[in-house]
C-alpha cells in the first residue's frame, strides 16, 4: 500500500496493488481497443479491390468501438488508480453514460443489419448484389447512427443522472430513475435486433444443413448460387462476431437483472469490475475474429501493411489482388 499526502490540503490518496492492477488493466484495454480499431478502419478504407458490402457494417462497428476506446475507457484509469471516485463532474458523467448506451445500441443495430445482409445472401442468392448495394448499406448505417443518438438523448436533456460505479470505475446512467423510458428503450433496441438475428441465422443454418444433406433443389441455377454464397467465410465470421458480443455482455446483463429483481447487490470482490470490463473487452475481440476468420480482411491487412511506405501502392494493390484471385 502506498499513501500520498497533499501538503496544501488535508487529504490522503491511498494506492493499493489491487487498484494499480485494475488501472493497468483498463489502460491496456484502452490502448488495445484504440490501436486495433484504428488498424481495422485504416485497412478497410485503404483496400481498393472488390469488397463485400458487409465491410460497411464492419466499418461502423470499428468506428463505434474506437469512440468507446477514446472517449469512455480512458476516463476510468485515474479513478481506478487513485481516487475511486468520479472527479470530472456530473455533466461529463452524464455524457459518458449517454455515449456508452448510444454506442452499445449502434453495435446491436449493426449486428442486426449484418444478419439481414447474410440472410439476403442466402435467401436471394441470384439477386443479392442488386438488393444489397454499398450505397444502400451506407444509408442504413447513417440511419442507425442518427436514430440511436436520438433514442438515447433524454439523459443529455436532464431527465436522467449519471451514477459512478465505484467497483467498476465507470460512470453509467441511472436507469432506475426512468423505469418507463428504460423499458421502452430496451424493447426498441433488443426486441427487433434479437428477433432478427435469431430468425436470420436459423434460416441460414437450416439452408446449410439442407445443402450438406443433399436435398435436391428444383432450380439448378439457384442451387449453384446458394452453394457459392454459403461457402463464403463471411457467414461464419459474422455469426462468431454476434456470439462473441452477446457472450461478452451476458454476464453483466444477467447479474444486473438479478440484482434489480432480487433487490440485492451481490457482494463479491471484483465481480462488478469483471463483468463490466468483460463487456468492454468485446471492442477488442472483433479484430481477432476478423483476422482469424476473414480471408478478405487478411488480404486487405496485408496490403495495408505492405503499402504504408510504398510510393506505388496502387499498382501493388492490383498485383496482390490479382495474385489472390489466381490462387
Amino acid at each position: 500500500m502506498i499513501i500520498l499526502s497533499d501538503s496544501n490540503e488535508d487529504t490522503e490518496i491511498v494506492l493499493t496493488l489491487e487498484s494499480l492492477a485494475q488501472a493497468g488493466i483498463i489502460f491496456i484495454m484502452a490502448l488495445a481497443i484504440i490501436i486495433t480499431n484504428v488498424l481495422i478502419i485504416a485497412t478497410l478504407l485503404n483496400f481498393r479491390g472488390p469488397s463485400e458490402v458487409i465491410n460497411c457494417y464492419l466499418l461502423s462497428l470499428a468506428v463505434a468501438d474506437l469512440l468507446c476506446g477514446l472517449l469512455v475507457v480512458p476516463l476510468s484509469v485515474y479513478q481506478a488508480a487513485v481516487v475511486s471516485d468520479w472527479v470530472y463532474g456530473d455533466v461529463i458523467c452524464r455524457i459518458v453514460g449517454y455515449l456508452e448506451v448510444t454506442l452499445w445500441a449502434i453495435t446491436v443495430y449493426t449486428f442486426m443489419w449484418i444478419s439481414v445482409d447474410r440472410y439476403l445472401a442466402v435467401r436471394k442468392p441470384l439477386r443479392y448484389e442488386t438488393l444489397q448495394t454499398k450505397t444502400r448499406c451506407q444509408c442504413w448505417m447513417a440511419f442507425t447512427w442518427i436514430s440511436a443518438a436520438m433514442l438515447c438523448c433524454p439523459p443529455l436533456l436532464g431527465f436522467n443522472k449519471g451514477i459512478f460505479d465505484k467497483e467498476a470505475y465507470v460512470c453509467m446512467l441511472d436507469w432506475g430513475s426512468m423505469a418507463a423510458y428504460s423499458i421502452t428503450l430496451s424493447i426498441l433496441i433488443l426486441g427487433p435486433s434479437l428477433i432478427t438475428i435469431i430468425y436470420t441465422y436459423t434460416y441460414i443454418f437450416s439452408m446449410w444443413r439442407k445443402l450438406r444433406s443433399g436435398v435436391p433443389f428444383p432450380d439448378k441455377e439457384y442451387a449453384t448460387a446458394l452453394a457459392e454464397n454459403l461457402s463464403n467465410p463471411s457467414h461464419k465470421m459474422s455469426f462468431v462476431l454476434v456470439v462473441a458480443f452477446w457472450l461478452s455482455w451476458s454476464p453483466y446483463i444477467c447479474i444486473k437483472l438479478y440484482e434489480y429483481f432480487a433487490n440485492y447487490k451481490l457482494q463479491v470482490q471484483f465481480l462488478h469490475f469483471g463483468i463490466v470490463w468483460l463487456g468492454f473487452l468485446n471492442s477488442f475481440w472483433k479484430s481477432i475474429i476478423l483476422i482469424t476468420l476473414s480471408p478478405q480482411f487478411r488480404l486487405a491487412l496485408r496490403i495495408f501493411c505492405m503499402t504504408i511506405c510504398c510510393r506505388y501502392k496502387g499498382r501493388m494493390q492490383a498485383e496482390l489482388i490479382g495474385m489472390e484471385a489466381d490462387d
